[in-house]
């Protein structure tokens, strides 16, 4: 028997086949545009994922002011930072966050469901999220994918 057939094969940086995929936010719902953003970016859908490779894609989101939040997220939903001072606990709700920036929204969403060490910093650069249409990334030919299409 061939000693070579049932070795398995781990992805490195040299071996991995990074695309650049377009993702519309229009009418999604956050959560579930999110963890499937997370998934893509991490590289769970390929076939030759490696845990502590950055094996994913490059994913631009274009339209983010147009995401849906259900129930009363809107009003009920919120964000909280600490400034480092004592008494410096600061919230925005997600409606103040949206008036403010809406691809925040979508990278606080995508970046919470990441590894949270150096490849989890890694994967969340290769993650491009814009409030309309236009993007920068034309140059590099991201292909239009729907996100219904993954599990």
């Amino acid at each position: 028997m061939n000693t070579l057939s049932y070795k398995t094969v781990s992805a490195n940086s040299a071996t991995v086949n990074k695309e650049w995929v377009l993702v519309d936010a229009d009418g999604q719902t956050l959560g579930r545009l999110a963890s499937k953003i997370a998934k893509l970016i991490r590289g769970k859908y390929k076939p030759n994922f490696t845990p502590h490779v950055d094996c994913g894609d490059n994913v631009v989101i274009i339209n983010a002011e147009k995401i849906n939040l259900t129930g009363k997220k809107w009003t009920d939903k919120s964000y909280i930072r600490h400034t480092g001072y004592p008494g410096g606990q600061r919230s925005l709700t997600a409606t103040e966050m949206f008036a403010k920036d809406p691809t925040r929204l979508i990278e606080k969403a995508v970046k919470g469901m990441l590894p949270k060490n150096t490849l989890g910093s890694a994967l969340f650069r290769n993650l491009y999220v814009y409030a309309g249409t236009e993007h920068k990334h034309a140059g590099q030919e991201p292909k239009a994918i729907n996100l219904n299409d993954y599990i």
